[in-house]
């Protein structure tokens, strides 16, 4: 069966997030497994004849969040879709679905439509001439439950923009922040985000759906996504580099469908030839049957 041996779309760097000026101490580990935060606010009040001190120490302490680990949400995928997926699109959903997992965990993370279109694009193209439309739904339903999200939101949310995108010009996306709509809305919520008003991480499938805005719009100068940039408050030197990786991922996922192309037309051939000696195999002792009845 042919494979793919590495198809790297790695999980993104984020951006520095800013420190609450506060007294606090906060431990958060790697593995996820927990977090302790501890926070201590004096007051002291005095008055002409009576003085009050009083101290207020605030304990807050949670030691362990259940998040789930990589293993858990790729044995929920495969609880979901039981079936055997070919080696060549296999290969490249266990590496997806590790690399989002982590993204959805990150403490920044937030759902957002571009992400969703992003990643919708991403999936259509990599499951692109799949054996059958059914199961390729049902694989895209299984992968987003698992990582405990809806697949019907990313499939709605990824139509309303395309259908937006393909109304817009190259001025009128870039634009977005001095009209209204719910698209704009959406764009206006990100830029804030991105800005440092809110929790927002980016990651390369944000950065394939800003692409895809630009792909239907018509708007695929470089000078347009470095205002769309500009206008989202998103480095644009990483989306030219992740755009470079996503690229780079389809171009080695075509060679692998080939390869297995190539593959099934042998076996296919293989089939044929065995199932055309099993026949002729029939038809002869058939044959010597009949002969022999005829002879008795």
């Amino acid at each position: 069966m042919a494979s793919v041996s590495s198809l790297s779309f790695s999980v993104p760097s984020q951006y520095p997030e800013r420190r609450a000026i506060v007294s606090s101490t906060r431990t958060l580990p790697t593995n996820f497994e927990g977090f302790r935060l501890r926070t201590s606010l004096s007051c002291h009040c005095g008055g002409i004849r009576a003085s009050v001190s009083s101290r207020l120490a605030i304990h807050c302490m949670s030691t362990s969040i259940e998040l789930p680990t990589v293993s858990e949400t790729k044995l929920n995928f495969l609880k979901s879709y039981k079936r055997p997926i070919p080696t060549v699109y296999n290969n490249v959903i266990q590496e997806l679905i590790v690399q989002q997992h982590l993204m959805k965990y990150k403490r920044t993370y937030r759902y957002d439509p571009v992400f969703a279109l992003g990643f919708v694009t991403v999936y259509d193209q990599l499951m692109d001439g799949y054996p059958s439309d059914e199961d390729r739904d049902a694989i895209f339903q299984a992968y987003i439950k698992a990582l405990k999200e809806d697949p019907e939101q990313y499939r709605i949310d990824a139509q309303k923009l395309e259908e937006w995108a393909r109304a817009q010009t190259a001025s009128s996306l870039v634009e977005f922040a001095s009209r209204e709509g719910e698209v704009e809305g959406i764009l206006k919520d990100i830029a804030e985000r991105a800005g440092g008003k809110g929790s927002f991480s980016y990651s390369r499938f944000f950065a394939v759906g800003l692409f895809r805005l630009l792909e239907l719009a018509n708007a695929t100068e470089p000078t347009i996504l470095e205002k769309l940039c500009a206008s989202l408050n998103v480095n644009k030197r990483s989306v030219d580099r992740d755009l470079d990786v996503y690229r780079n991922l389809l171009s080695k996922l075509v060679q692998a469908k080939e390869l297995l192309k190539e593959y099934m037309d042998r076996e296919k051939k293989k089939r044929e030839e065995r199932a055309g000696v099993q026949k002729a195999s029939e038809a002869i002792t058939k044959c010597l049957g009949e002969y022999q009845h005829a002879g008795l």
